[in-house]
């Protein structure tokens, strides 16, 4: 049988003659034959001029961005719209390679030629590469555009503006009684990843009770906000993966599952999908697994783009390694991966749990140079990724609002720093499979249907609000929030928190995370502020990152520390 072709559009480049213009790289294999040639976006069009598919191809060329009535100069964001355009453009090459009536045409052949015919065609204004632009020539632009003057447009120049970061976060649905629909500050939400629908032994999804429900409000609340939040379906996540390597395993299967999750999108009105697998050839918490899982989840993928269109987000949470290929190592090449997908959503957490010997659960970076686990950092995860050929620009960064109690006398954290053979396993253990770093834990303690439990005192019964005993909490999660009621925590007036109620508040040069300690309750407790957040949160804009996402806002202060990631985004 020969082999489907892959289309990835990972990179572009630019040229300065006759006038600045963008060209995409693309890389198209196809019966074994690899060929890479850069285009314009108007060679594209005239490719499908010339092909004038029919109706039963399914995806179209991403639309022309300057002549669209809903042309505002403000909304030429040239990082956004490149990436877009590139992963619409590859979806449109790969449907047309794959269709048996146009597959092997002159045309088609002519254009994945250096030598194309059209190579030195005139160019088109949508070819042109975007720069700075007052908003007064720009309004001039565009009413030139308008009017058929493409010259007097050219000789003005192009606009251009930054890409606003994205500040996300994943909502639970088990979060629905202490946090409905209705209550959300969507202003605070880039966009809402909802939590979870999960792959069942039939290829479809199971979903909580009263969870289909909650999220028909959630995008009807978010749509009557005004904010121009984005609701997304998350699907899978620990303990929710287990039937993933089935649902791609074979045509029939993933013909199923798409269909589902496009129906899902479709129905719910929701503005994409994302894989939640942890994780692809393991065994996570119970998985089926295969060395054949990374292959077949770049088809599913694949198969999934083609379906939702280029508009639609494809996102897929993952460790800060790129995911196990056939020999059991990470693959080192994802970019096939980057050209079917809007975001890669990098679970920066979880990198040490509780332990006698307690370290960070987020690492900034291994800044020290002494980490027992050096790849697991939020650096580390960026270098990996990258390496690997999935572009910064489609990486969101994970930032955990929540932390881990360990039963430890430690005054420091000694995890990030101790010697490999000195470190303890994790004591975090999650339906009998030990939790990874970076893990969307469905439960990640005993939760009754809808609402978590307040912590356990020493004697068994419920710690009272600001009881400062979180031995009740050894070895598990603790939300961000439920150290502020315990009293562990104190927020300061300028909204930074510190130490309280016994608890002294340490701070980790080597990881760049706090931490509090109480010797005499032999406790510790590792977690992300203010502080932390705000620098990952920097490091993310700073190194290119598309912006980070938060797990989970239920966890939150209110919306303090959502505030304070934003704020470092350079977002209101």
């Amino acid at each position: 049988m020969a082999s489907s072709p892959i289309v990835s559009i990972n990179t572009h480049t630019t040229a300065s003659s006759p006038r600045p213009h963008i060209l995409y790289t693309v890389e198209a294999t196809r019966g074994g034959n690899r060929v890479v040639v850069n285009k314009r976006y108007s060679e594209f069009l005239a490719l499908h001029n010339a092909l004038a598919p029919s109706e039963d191809i399914t995806v179209s060329l991403p639309p022309k961005r300057i002549l669209v009535t809903s042309f505002i100069p403000s909304a030429w964001l040239d990082d956004v719209l490149i990436e877009e355009r590139k992963t619409g453009l590859a979806v449109y090459l790969t449907a047309i390679l794959a269709h048996s009536s146009y597959q092997n045409t002159a045309v088609l052949n002519d254009f994945l030629s250096n030598e194309s015919k059209v190579a030195h065609a005139k160019l088109d204004l949508e070819d042109a590469l975007p720069s700075t632009m007052s908003r007064q020539k720009a309004l001039q632009l565009k009413t030139q555009l308008l009017s058929g003057d493409k010259e007097a447009a050219a000789a003005n120049g192009e606009v251009k503006a930054k890409a606003t970061l994205i500040a996300a976060a994943y909502y639970p649905d088990w979060s629905e009684s202490e946090f409905p629909p209705e209550s959300l500050d969507y202003t605070r939400f880039s966009i809402l990843f909802f939590a979870f629908a999960i792959p069942n032994s039939s290829n479809t999804l199971n979903w909580d009770s009263g969870s289909q429900d909650m999220l028909s409000r959630t995008v009807t609340a978010a749509r009557n906000s005004g904010a121009g939040t984005r609701v997304v379906l998350s699907v899978g996540g620990w303990g929710g993966s287990v039937y993933f390597s089935q649902c791609v395993a074979s045509a029939a299967n993933r013909n199923t599952f798409v269909n589902t999750l496009v129906n899902a999108v479709n129905t719910f009105g929701l503005d994409g999908i994302d894989i939640d697998w942890e994780y692809p050839n393991q065994v996570g918490a119970g998985n089926i697994n295969s060395p054949s899982d990374a292959a077949n989840f770049l088809i599913f993928l694949t198969q999934l783009r083609t379906m939702l269109g280029s508009s639609k987000i494809i996102s897929a949470a993952v460790p800060d390694t790129p995911w196990l290929g056939s020999n059991g190592s990470p693959l080192t090449n994802v970019s096939a991966y980057a050209a079917q997908m809007t975001y890669l959503n990098i679970m920066n957490y979880d990198v040490f749990q509780s332990s006698s010997t307690p370290g960070p659960n987020a690492p900034l970076g291994n800044l020290c140079g002494t980490s027992s686990l050096p790849q697991y950092s939020a650096q580390a995860a960026l270098s990996q990724w990258t390496a690997a050929g999935f572009p910064a620009s489609k990486m969101l960064l994970g930032l955990p609002l929540y932390g881990y109690v360990s039963n430890s006398t430690k005054m420091a954290l000694s995890g990030s720093f101790v010697d490999p053979s000195l470190h303890e396993a994790t004591e975090n253990v999650i339906n009998g499979a030990q939790a990874q770093a970076g893990n969307h834990a469905r439960h990640g303690r005993t939760i009754p249907a809808k609402k978590a439990p307040e912590p356990q005192g020493s004697s068994g019964k419920k710690g009272k609000k600001k009881d400062t005993n979180l031995q009740g909490w050894y070895g598990q999660q603790i939300p961000f929030s439920s150290i502020v009621t315990s009293g562990a925590l104190v927020k300061n007036a300028d909204g930074t928190y510190g130490g309280g109620g016994g608890f002294t508040e340490g701070w980790d040069n080597c990881s760049d995370t706090p931490f509090l300690f109480n010797t005499s309750q032999a406790t510790v407790v590792t977690y992300d502020d203010t502080f932390s957040l705000g620098d990952k949160a920097t490091f993310a804009k700073q190194s290119g990152m598309a912006g980070c996402f938060t797990w989970s806002l239920d966890q939150d202060d209110g919306v303090t520390l959502q505030n304070v990631i934003r704020s470092n985004l350079g977002l209101s």
